[in-house]
């Protein structure tokens, strides 16, 4: 999760590879804590907890309270003069190795001790372009309800990105490992997928050959980046993290929230969701390792597609390893204003998105309430104490409060809520 969505005054509860955690801000150390989401005493999620005056993680069910080495600092229910309960190895809870890296919150998904210095051996991938500070970054967040294997190849097509119909793409793979594979739209994008969860579109950027080196330091080429960070949350559900960053035109920024731009990134993402939840469905059943036999990829457009099938294949066995965590079919499809939801899939986890929709709604009980008032108000008022254009003006300005709060509900509805995304009329 990017950091600048987690609130320092609450845990908050996650799931991601199939693991619940809870991710909270440890004052003490200054940094941001993932623990085990269940307290050792009675497996209650921590995440429905809070953090204490002295800093520590409590448990609300029964007032355990743990430190951030998730060592059990306080079992309320003890006596003082009684043995250390609270020092016993079972009283601790299972701590993920974690770190902040480029504005995102990062875990190893083992508790083992033997892991917990693993950042010294394994680094996340690492953007320079969003730790520049001539680079202005724009976060989106959300979760979807189809898996890992689908979101990254939706990702990894260009002929999707320039919509409906396309045109012909020449496409070269530049290399392919282990860590990933890069490929190239000639003269247009290049495409680099790292092992495990990262997609990064970049334009491909032709410098004058007029150009001198102090020239392109005082006047840095126009430069905008596209990363995709794409996490398995659970089967049939994955979670997409996007960081938009560009050095050129920030003085809009400022005059357009954060809020307004993930309205039209939600639109993005809501056009294509239903359709690759059925998609998924349909791989599920012919067996994911078998894509190459089931998907007809003639064009060297599907080529970064067909390559990132192939790489999937070749390390992971074609697809996620659940274990022995899911029994291996997708839930069945819910109606499309569930599955479509936005609000529980990004709004409740963005801060921004959430403080728009707090204030909104409160705007439209405000003009509900001021249309009532205006209404009482010439009903209550005698003929001849107020003059026939003032009855008239408060008489109009209800009727504008009434119609501004039903367009507000229409909009809370459709921005926060559920768009239904017809292609047909599109």
């Amino acid at each position: 999760m990017p950091v600048c969505d987690l609130d320092k005054r609450a845990p908050r509860g996650m799931k991601a590879l199939g693991l619940d955690v809870v991710v909270w801000w440890d004052k003490n150390e200054n940094e941001w804590k993932v623990f085990d989401d269940r307290c050792p005493h009675r497996l209650a999620p921590l995440s429905e907890g809070r953090i204490d005056q002295w800093g520590r993680l409590q448990c609300v069910y029964h007032g355990w309270c743990f430190g951030g080495s998730g060592d059990c600092k306080l079992i309320p229910q003890a006596p003082r003069d009684g043995p250390p309960v609270h020092s016993f190895r079972k009283a601790c809870v299972g701590v993920y190795p974690s770190t902040v890296q480029n504005g995102i919150l990062w875990f190893w998904p083992n508790t083992d001790p033997q892991y917990k210095d693993i950042i010294n051996k394994k680094k996340p991938p690492y953007i320079p372009e969003l730790d520049d500070p001539s680079f202005l970054v724009q976060w989106f967040t959300r979760d979807l309800p189809y898996g890992y294997e689908v979101l990254v190849e939706n990702l990894l097509d260009p002929s999707h990105v320039d919509r409906e119909g396309g045109t012909p793409i020449d496409i070269s793979i530049q290399k392919m490992g282990k860590d990933g594979f890069i490929a190239t739209e000639h003269s247009h994008r290049t495409w680099t997928f790292v092992s495990p969860c990262l997609v990064q579109a970049s334009p491909i950027i032709k410098e004058s050959p007029n150009n001198t080196q102090g020239k392109l330091a005082q006047n840095p080429p126009r430069k905008q980046l596209v990363i995709f960070f794409c996490t398995p949350v659970k089967l049939g559900v994955s979670r997409l993290i996007i960081a938009n960053s560009r050095n050129f035109s920030l003085w809009i920024d400022p005059f357009v929230p954060r809020w307004m731009h993930h309205i039209w990134q939600n639109l993005i993402i809501d056009s294509d969701l239903y359709l690759l939840r059925v998609q998924e469905e349909k791989l599920m059943a012919a067996g994911l390792s078998n894509w190459n036999k089931v998907c007809f990829v003639p064009t060297k457009a599907d080529t970064i597609v067909a390559l990132y099938r192939t790489w999937l294949k070749k390390y992971a066995g074609g697809q996620f390893d659940w274990g022995t965590k899911f029994n291996g079919s997708l839930p069945p499809i819910p109606p499309r204003e569930q599955l479509m939801d936005r609000y529980w899939t990004h709004v409740v986890n963005c801060n921004t998105c959430a403080g728009a929709y707090k204030g909104l709604n409160a705007l439209h009980v405000f003009l509900q309430v001021l249309s009532i008032s205006l209404v009482a108000i010439v009903a209550a008022t005698k003929q001849g104490v107020i003059s026939v254009a003032a009855r008239t003006t408060l008489a109009m300005a209800a009727i504008l409060c009434i119609i501004g709060s039903k367009w507000l509900s229409w909009f809370i509805y459709k921005k926060f809520h559920f768009h239904d995304y017809n292609h047909a009329f599109k």
